[in-house]
């Protein structure tokens, strides 16, 4: 008995002696293990072309002390989740000082000429960063419920299918009235690939998820201490204080 299993091999052997309802949970296991590997291969591209196009983007602000310079220049880094900070807070910034975010062949000469903006000003171009970084955030932890999902629900799963097949199975020996271990093992064994199967399909899934959720708050910190770096350059340029002061006087 022992050598035919071995022949047969145990999980085809399993699988040629699960139920109906055990292939119907492997079935289920392996489109979920499909999204999961999709979704994890799919993110994994997402965040590392954005970890790219951060450093193409940090390296142009920081050649030039103009915080608005590439704005002014229409340059576009797609992919990037801190340039939507950026451009968010330069619209807000260039609406305030201009009256308009439209960027033209005349927006240096208008900067130049425009009067400072108040610290109640500058409080919404900081407002319109903080949506940016939400917005951006929601945008990368966008399908990884999927793989949550498949971590916490493909045991059950597993279980479900090992639980029913055992009980067909000692209802098929009930039945035939010959309790011995021939007449159990096929229906055990085919009873328990459902909980192998969701084993696998959970276990990589929980160390994609852990792996892309660090990456993922990582560059939300990233978004984060750029909108404050962004904010405080801003703010020294082009906010009068001398107008929240004299208004503190009054």
């Amino acid at each position: 008995m022992i050598a035919s299993l071995i022949a047969a091999g145990g999980l085809l052997f399993a699988f040629e002696h699960a139920t109906i309802a055990g292939k119907l949970v492997l079935l289920l296991l392996a489109v979920v293990s499909i999204f999961s590997w999709s979704v994890m291969i799919t993110k994994l591209r997402v965040i590392q072309f954005a970890r790219k196009q951060n450093a193409r983007f940090l390296g142009a602000f920081r050649q030039d002390r103009q915080p608005l310079r590439l704005f002014e220049k229409n340059a576009r880094f797609p992919g990037s989740p801190i340039f939507n900070v950026y451009r968010a807070g330069c619209q807000e910034m260039t609406f305030h000082l201009l009256g308009s975010a439209e960027v033209d062949e005349t927006f240096r000469a208008r900067l130049g000429v425009s009067d400072k903006i108040s610290s109640a000003q500058m409080g919404a171009v900081t407002a319109a960063m903080e949506r940016a970084v939400g917005e951006t955030a929601l945008e990368l932890e966008s399908q990884m419920i999927l793989l949550a999902t498949a971590v916490s629900g493909s045991p059950f799963l597993g279980l479900l299918g090992t639980v029913w097949g055992v009980m067909d199975a000692f209802t098929g020996v009930a039945e035939a009235g010959a309790p011995n271990l021939a007449s159990m093992a096929p229906g055990v064994s085919g009873a328990l690939i459902t909980t192998v199967t969701a084993l696998c399909v959970a276990i990589p899934a929980m160390f994609g998820y852990n792996f892309l959720v660090t990456r993922i708050r990582g560059m939300i910190v990233e978004m984060d201490n750029f909108a404050a770096e962004l904010a405080s350059e801003l703010e020294h340029k082009f906010v009068d204080h001398a107008v929240r002061e004299s208004a503190f006087r009054r």
